[in-house]
């Protein structure tokens, strides 16, 4: 497909949050989050953080106007996207093929509220053009759903979970140079995204619609299981961007005055160490296919004084297809 003007111009960015893979920083390019000195084994990388980002964002609010300036369209299969990871020049997408959809049941059976489904879980690699340059498969059979993902500096964090709530999941890493797949970790609840701290090398993730937050040592032990404080909207991708600190992308279905459903949108920075939310905004933007712009993959970074925000809402199958959205806002 045709390169777009305005992303070939982003791999060069100073501030990333999520993940975009490739070789070296480009010359005269910004160091991205998630660059640093390589970690010894079983340590955490040293990493650039992002407190120029984490600050233009606490200075958000829902009177700021962002404006649509790019979109790309994905001209391969995509399916049902869920999550982003920026690595330097290219983006980490992960995605579900649904073979067979679950299908609720009358009564719950055995603990579960509908079947399991069928389907094949995947992780796009991209160039910021909109080209595809591999495609991973991660999940197959009942677990297929690959959820929110984020890079630690090296390795892309990928869960992957059953299509259905109270169930199980296994959280895998991808080498981000390299492309090989690691089993990290099993977890007896769905778990819809995770982040990897980069301080305490700990993992922490989300549970069906985030309702639970869940916090692991690197091989999965748990340490802690809470409620989400939150109830705006339903994290569905998490990026580190600061010391202990990240920021989620999410969507509330509500109901509306005609007896129907509207979707809101908004994103939150929260403390990983004590879930609190120490900013918010909604996100009011809305996709071809009419949804918000926050339902599905979302990173966010900092270009100079502009903050960007790049989404991904529609499937490959609705409205223009999937499109890579870029919105920008200055501060």
């Amino acid at each position: 497909m045709s390169a777009s003007p305005r992303l070939a111009t982003l791999a060069g960015l100073a501030v990333l949050v999520g993940t975009f893979v490739g070789g070296g920083v480009p010359a005269g390019a910004g160091v991205p989050a998630g660059a640093g000195a390589t970690a010894g084994a079983g340590e955490a990388p040293q990493q650039q953080l992002d407190e120029p980002l984490t600050r233009a964002f606490r200075g958000l609010d829902r009177a700021d106007e962002w404006e649509l300036v790019d979109r790309v369209a994905l001209d391969f299969p995509t399916y049902h996207p869920q999550g982003f990871a920026l690595v330097r020049n290219r983006i980490f997408m992960s995605t579900v093929e649904i073979i067979k959809a679950p299908v609720i049941y009358p009564r719950p059976r055995n603990g579960y509220d509908r079947s399991p489904g069928k389907g094949v879980g995947h992780v796009l690699v991209l160039t910021r053009d909109g080209d595809l340059l591999r495609d991973i498969e991660l999940g197959r059979a009942n677990m297929y759903h690959p959820g929110g993902i984020d890079f630690d500096g090296r390795r892309v964090w990928v869960p992957v979970a059953q299509y259905r709530p109270d169930s199980s999941a296994i959280v895998y890493t991808i080498d981000a140079s390299t492309f090989q797949v690691r089993r990290e970790f099993r977890y007896d609840d769905h778990v819809g995204g995770v982040v990897r701290d980069y301080e305490t090398g700990r993992v922490h993730g989300v549970s069906w619609g985030s309702r639970r937050l869940f916090t692991w040592r690197p091989n999965g032990g748990l340490i802690e299981r809470t409620a989400n404080p939150s109830h705006l909207v339903d994290y569905q991708d998490c990026a580190y961007v600061d010391a202990g600190q990240q920021i989620c992308s999410g969507i509330a279905e509500l109901p509306n005055a005609r007896g129907g459903t509207y979707e809101l949108g908004g994103l939150a920075l929260t403390d990983l160490a004590t879930d609190e939310i120490e900013h918010e905004l909604p996100f009011p933007y809305f996709s071809a296919a009419g949804h918000v712009a926050t339902r599905n993959p979302v990173a966010l970074e900092l270009d100079g004084s502009t903050v960007r925000l790049l989404a991904a809402p529609d499937d490959g199958e609705e409205g223009a297809g999937t499109e890579l959205l870029v919105y920008e806002t200055p501060r």
